[in-house]
Order: structure tokens, then sequence, then C-alpha cells
């Protein structure tokens, strides 16, 4: 690569922290740093000049024609700062000869706690108990909840987000089943019960994703599964948004099937998330629909959001692209996509 050129990282879909941590950790490295707040897209690729190097996140649109013009404009690395590729069309990548690298694992714990967080939100209505106080509402009605202990929990996906929410929901003195198409021995010792996706539907008082979003994931939750999943069950998404067939999760609290919605992802998300639109008319039916259920909590892709996350976020970016320009390759396999 152009020595002149490796040195320069063009930055998309940015926020202040990601500028704070990015710039913090640089110290080490000495890159020169260019941060967007614009999403990258086919019509936002004219931002990059000189630039060999682009960082991107979950809602930038990678598809064969922005790789082609990152091609054009002689960029050989993407490195996503996420640990989810969905939005990036890798055999392009192979086509026009761009590396692709990501962070496959970044504190799983801050996103398997987020989703517990959510269950105890859900069950427990600390939210709205919060605010019923503060306009010195004391009254208990309507804030009813229940154990969580001995309750059946299951988990859609145990890679190392999924093993560590079966961690806390085993603490917590859940009965816990799981599904993967890679049973993990380790979890098994654990206490957690491997069985089949229709088991999971059938038998969990509550759902939690941590599956990726592919081909054979894409809308696991959908009408047909819901109608297996017990009355008033609770499902929980901090994986991807394209995880659940959102009218069909609409239909099924219309229905009181679905008791209960937690979600920090969003199929639609990229037009809403990472913004403020506070001032704004949402245009998206579908969000202010699952919105305007009282027993639907929604976050905006928060999950990953702590200090210790951001921090392991810049670390593997960094050495990701170090590596790609010294080595062209990453000793951790899992983050080299291209």
């Amino acid at each position: 690569m152009n020595s002149s050129l490796s040195n320069k990282i063009a930055f998309f879909s940015t926020q202040p922290y990601d500028k704070a941590f990015f710039n913090k950790y640089n110290a080490d490295f000495g890159f020169e740093l260019n941060f967007f707040e614009t999403q990258l897209n086919p019509q936002t690729v004219a931002l990059i000049e000189k630039c060999e190097i682009v960082c991107v996140f979950v809602n930038d649109i990678v598809n064969e024609a922005v790789i082609k013009q990152l091609a054009e404009k002689n960029v050989k690395i993407i490195a996503l700062r996420c640990a989810g590729f969905n939005n990036v069309d890798l055999e392009a990548a192979k086509k026009y000869n761009l590396k692709v690298c990501r962070v496959p694992a970044y504190s799983p714990q801050a996103v398997a706690e987020h989703a517990m967080a959510m269950i105890l939100t859900l069950n427990r209505k600390t939210h709205k108990a919060y605010n019923r106080v503060r306009e010195q509402n004391f009254s208990l009605n309507g804030l009813l909840g229940f154990d969580l202990f001995g309750k059946a929990i299951g988990i859609i996906g145990t890679g190392n987000i999924g093993k560590a929410f079966a961690k806390i929901a085993l603490g917590f003195g859940c009965k816990v089943l799981a599904y993967d198409i890679v049973e993990n021995d380790e979890m098994k010792k654990d206490g957690v019960s491997f069985v089949g996706l229709e088991e999971i539907f059938k038998s969990s008082d509550i759902i939690s994703l941590h599956c990726p979003l592919n081909d054979q994931t894409k809308h696991v939750i959908n009408t047909t599964s819901i109608s297996f999943m017990k009355d008033s069950v609770m499902i929980i998404n901090t994986s991807r948004g394209g995880l659940i067939e959102t009218s069909s999760v609409i239909e099924g609290l219309k229905e009181g099937k679905i008791g209960y919605l937690g979600i920090d992802v969003y199929e639609q998300e990229e037009k809403l998330f990472f913004r403020d639109l506070s001032a704004d008319i949402i245009q998206d039916d579908a969000i202010q629909r699952l919105m305007s259920f009282p027993n639907v909590l929604v976050t905006a892709h928060q999950a990953f959001f702590t200090n210790e996350a951001l921090t392991q976020i810049a670390l593997v970016t960094f050495n990701n692209i170090k590596s790609l320009l010294t080595k062209n390759d990453i000793e951790n396999k899992a983050a080299l996509l291209v």
C-alpha cells in the first residue's frame, strides 16, 4: 500500500463518543483520523480523499455500488468497528480486492447485561415506577411483575454474548434453554439445556435473541414461530433488527400473544437510531406503533454502549488495520472477513 495514504482513516457515521475513544487510543498508533458524521452510502463516498482505509458502523451502506466507488478511489481496507457485517457485500469486496475486517467480540457482557436490564425493566416496570413517583404517585396498581426465579429463558444463539447472557440467567435461578447450530459443551456443564428451535418457542417464558443475521435467521420471529409460543411470552432482541418480522410482532402484541417486547435493534433503524429526532415527524409507522404499546420497551442500539466495549472496539479496530498494513493478515481469523 502507498505509505503516504495508508496512514489515513476515514470514519463514517461517527458520534462524539467515537471521536473521543478513537482519538484517545490513536496516541499509540499514529494514524491520521478523518471523522464524518454522515452515513457511508453511494452519495457520500465522494467525501473520501487520498485515503486507503475506511471505518464503518452497523448502518453504513457498503453494497457493491459503494465498494466499486471505494475501489476507484484506491481504498484498500474496510474496517468495521462492530461485530455484525450483514451490511457489507463481501463478494463485491473480493471482486474489487478490498480487505474487510471487524471486531468479532467486544465486552459481550455489555450486551448480555443490557438484555437482562430490559427483562427486569419490562417485568418490574421500573421505568413506569420512576415516572410515577416523580409525579407524587406512589400507587402500586399496574406495576405487578413475576419472579424470574424458576422461569424458562430460551436463548437463540450461543456465541460470546449468548453465553454471557446464559450465565446471568442461571445466576437468577432461571431454567436456561438454548439453540445453536453448534452446541456448547461448557454451557451444558453449567446447566444449560440445548434443544431444538421449536422447543425454544414452545417452552420458554422469555426468549432472548443473540444470533447473527443471515439468510437462515432472518425473521426467525414471525407469525409461525409466534404461534408456537406461550401466551404472554417475553421477547428480547439485542442482536439484529432483521431477526424479527415487525408486522408479525405487532399482531402478536395486539392479540395479547406477546406479553412483553424489548428491542434494542430495529429492522429499519438506519433512518432513526443514533440521531436526535425529537423535533421531527417520524415517518416510520411501524416503530411508532411499537412504541405505542405499554408493554414494549425500545432502546436505540445502546446495548454495546459501555466504557469497556468502546475501549475494546477502538483498540481492536486499530490493531486490525495495523496487522493488515504490516502483514496483510490478522492473527484472529474471526476478525478477517475478506
